[in-house]
């Protein structure tokens, strides 16, 4: 019966040291796979204008946002917009920037399938002065299902906004 016993320790013993080994000796360990925090941010989004500090001041005018930063060379710019900023180059830096080129956005052709959207609670009344301010009304203000108010507008280069009120999460 000891013998029995020394044996299984011995078998328990040895898979043991044999399991920590190959541990050891694996490529990728659990802590290796396991996933890491990443130092990351959203910081902006750019957006490629002919004129960038024309588009600078629409936003200003149609959305109450200030002025954070314009290049010397007037041809990079942000607006502050919350966590977030806006920012604008112009198309002689994007075509720097993009060896391949680019689609530019244009009033007179379809919008791209992206868009920025502000949240407000007062939907009709920032639709109306972004159109006082030179938007264009893309769709009129809706109530979705979920109770949200959504409306849509293009800015005088072309964009999609969406101006909606904050999603309300039931409680």
């Amino acid at each position: 019966m000891k013998f029995w016993f020394l044996f299984i320790g011995l078998i328990l013993f040895t898979s043991c040291e044999n399991k920590d080994n190959n541990q050891n000796k694996s490529l990728i360990n659990n802590s290796e796979l396991q996933t890491k925090k990443m130092d990351i941010q959203y910081a902006y989004t750019i957006l490629y204008v002919k004129n960038v500090p024309k588009t600078i001041e629409f936003y200003k005018k149609a959305f109450g946002f200030e002025q954070k930063f314009l290049s010397p060379e007037n041809d990079y710019g942000e607006l502050i917009s919350g966590n977030t900023a806006i920012a604008f180059a112009n198309l002689e830096l994007g075509n720097s920037n993009f060896k391949k080129g680019f689609i530019k956005s244009k009033l007179s052709e379809k919008p791209f399938g992206i868009e920025l959207a502000f949240t407000t609670s007062e939907v009709e009344k920032v639709m109306n002065n972004a159109i006082k301010n030179g938007a264009e009304l893309l769709e009129k203000t809706v109530t979705k299902p979920w109770g949200q108010q959504v409306g849509y507008l293009r800015d005088l280069n072309g964009f999609i906004i969406e101006i909606c009120s904050p999603i309300q999460n039931p409680v």
